[in-house]
């Protein structure tokens, strides 16, 4: 019996062990970009995405100057016209760092005028 015990209580570590190294594999593909490169959250950002494959969990930068931009996480509706939802959350810091997920992320700025001059982008991620 304390053969048996033993046995499972190895096998009980092993899983737990393998489930940590799992995530942290994970969490080692998962990726950092900036939005918009270099030029950071600008004008006429919405073709940064382009030719990029994009993950669940992967985080997106936003680097803005905050007294002149923000950064909305929007719905298609709110991307598509512009608008803030109710309940949007708004960031503002100017370093902003927000985690993908999977499917549709959509993000706006809106100042105004600023979405509708491109100021914008929608992430497809896997």
């Amino acid at each position: 019996m304390a053969q048996a015990r033993g046995g499972a209580m190895a096998v009980a570590a092993l899983t737990v062990v393998l489930c940590l190294l799992l995530s942290h594999f994970e969490l080692a593909q998962a990726a950092t970009y900036t939005v918009g490169g270099t030029g950071g959250w600008a004008f006429n950002v919405a073709g940064w995405t382009k030719d990029k494959r994009f993950k669940a969990g992967d985080t997106l930068v936003f680097k803005y100057n905050p007294s002149i931009h923000n950064v909305v996480a929007v719905n298609r509706a709110g991307y598509s016209s512009c608008t803030t939802p109710k309940g949007a959350k708004v960031y503002q810091s100017g370093k902003d760092q927000i985690k993908l997920v999977k499917g549709q992320n959509y993000f706006i700025c809106n100042y105004s005028g600023h979405c509708q001059a491109g100021m914008k982008i929608a992430v497809t991620a896997a």
